[in-house]
């Protein structure tokens, strides 16, 4: 059964990352014992990278509930760029654990030796990066769904332990059946070349989010259809600009009225788009800047035509 086929229940940002805690010290248990059993150089390098399963687990705690915490008079937009501090710390992470995944591969390379009970042990790691693969799945569609990058750099890690660990499966399997011991550390290394290419991936995206990246493409058609669809009686919205932190998105631009409307008529027409926007795209904060007729653009967003235009 897919996993989109199956409802979700309902849960909140901090359960679903003390779920990913919990996943991930059974997981690192696991594929421990694998190793115990085994001897096996590459099931090692894959319970080390396990280890990191944690850390970004707890780091992603961390930087839900700082995110969640209320405006304050030294953080007055908020703290949501918490997420992308502790997702960037993920991303380095990952990257350590490729690279002393290599490092344990390299040893193991020039000291290779026999694995022990390769059966038991591979179906002990298959369980363990099943249930990573599951979890993976729930943390990235969550942390879409909820706008948190905290937990879609988790999930993304998970993705990349789960490719490492069938790679890792892979080589074992292939030193038992072919008896030469080498193909255990060298395949793993080649799966921890992969390990950093995530945690590099991972460290770009959310580097790029501390930089005040404008809000998606889709999103940014919605906000421009939302406002001409609720900007009746004003004449054009113009020098739009977004910014996206987490499950905010700030929106800010201009709008153009008519030089006899009065404060309260051009009020109310900002308080009915802002209701729009908001309804739209919950968790948007919005600033507008109301100019009088001859400041017009002729560009943006478009109204209707200004008096003399």
């Amino acid at each position: 059964m897919k996993l989109d086929a199956v409802k979700l229940p309902a849960m909140s940002l901090n359960q679903i990352a003390l779920g990913s805690l919990a996943v991930s010290l059974v997981v690192l248990a696991v594929k421990y014992t694998a190793y115990l059993m085994t001897g096996s150089v590459a099931l090692y390098s894959d319970a080390l990278e396990s280890i990191i399963n944690v850390a970004t687990a707890l780091a992603a705690i961390f930087a839900i509930r700082v995110a969640a915490r209320p405006p304050d008079e030294e953080h007055p937009y908020g703290h949501h760029k918490a997420e992308y501090i502790s997702a960037v710390a993920v991303g380095v992470l990952i990257i350590l654990a490729a690279f002393a995944i290599l490092r344990e591969a390299y040893e193991g390379f020039l000291a290779p030796h026999p694995i022990e009970a390769p059966a038991l042990g591979l179906a002990i790691s298959t369980a363990a990066t099943l249930l990573n693969a599951l979890w993976s799945r729930v943390l990235v569609r969550q942390g879409r769904a909820q706008r948190s990058a905290a937990l879609q750099a988790d999930g993304k890690h998970l993705m990349a332990d789960v490719v490492t660990s069938l790679g890792v499966l892979a080589g074992v399997t292939l030193v038992v059946v072919t008896g030469i011991e080498r193909l255990d550390p060298a395949l793993a290394a080649l799966v921890a070349l992969h390990v950093l290419w995530s945690g590099g991936g991972v460290v770009r995206e959310n580097v790029s989010a501390l930089m005040d990246e404008a809000a998606p493409a889709e999103d940014l058609s919605r906000i421009k259809e939302v406002i001409a669809s609720s900007a009746e009686g004003s004449i054009e919205a113009h020098a739009l600009k977004t910014r996206h932190a987490g499950k905010a998105i700030f929106i800010d631009f201009h709008l153009v009225v008519s030089s006899t409307m009065t404060v309260g008529e051009a009020h109310a027409i900002c308080d009915r788009i802002e209701d729009a926007l908001k309804r739209e795209l919950p968790g948007a904060l919005i600033n507008i800047h109301v100019e009088p007729e001859y400041k017009a653009k002729h560009a943006g967003i478009l109204l209707r035509e200004a008096a003399g235009g």
